[in-house]
């Protein structure tokens, strides 16, 4: 869905976190992307890859709905810190009905715990639909807010992670702490 942002005004930030280099980027709705990765221009890349057709703009994340000031990207720095402690912030979702129901599935799994891709397909309905359950974690725009890094395989193992097992385990590691 490389064309799901058209027409729409998409600012975005990068800053460095545990993890490497994060981009947050947000419409007017609300948060729409976070990628890591290693260079600025391999996030600035990827993002234009992702939201063809929208206007991009490089500046400070607006502010979330709560008050605190924090700008979506300090959020979302926050939340890869402290998972527990992340000051929520709006988001733009935009996927198909069978992603948006894994996402949102994938929103309710607590900090520190994980699910298999096969119990993600059987808490949204679709049994048999392990494998499309992994491809729905891989299109997550939205890098831990919704938090893909929490579905492992069926044998306990990591599985893949988008963004790299390293940073998955890091992730997993870091909510068994808290």
């Amino acid at each position: 869905m490389p064309d799901r942002f058209r027409g729409d005004k998409v600012t975005y930030e990068i800053s460095d976190c545990i993890l490497g280099k994060v981009l947050v980027a947000q419409t007017s709705t609300g948060l729409c992307t976070v990628l890591f990765g290693d260079s600025e221009q391999e996030l600035v890349d990827e993002l234009r890859s992702r939201s063809a057709g929208a206007e991009l703009q490089a500046g400070q994340t607006g502010s979330g709905p709560t008050g605190s000031g924090q700008t979506a990207t300090a959020s979302v720095v926050q939340l890869i810190r402290k998972p527990n402690e992340a000051v929520r912030v709006p988001l733009d979702i935009r996927g198909t009905e069978f992603q948006q129901k894994v996402w949102q599935q994938l929103r309710v799994i607590p900090c520190g715990s994980t699910m298999g891709y096969s119990q993600v397909a059987v808490a949204i309905g679709h049994p048999t639909a392990a494998r499309a359950v992994a491809g729905a974690c891989a299109a997550n725009p939205i890098a831990v807010v919704i938090p893909c890094h929490r579905v492992i395989a069926a044998d306990g193992g990591l599985g893949g992670y988008r963004w790299g097992i390293k940073r998955k385990l890091r992730l997993l590691q870091s909510e068994q702490s808290v």
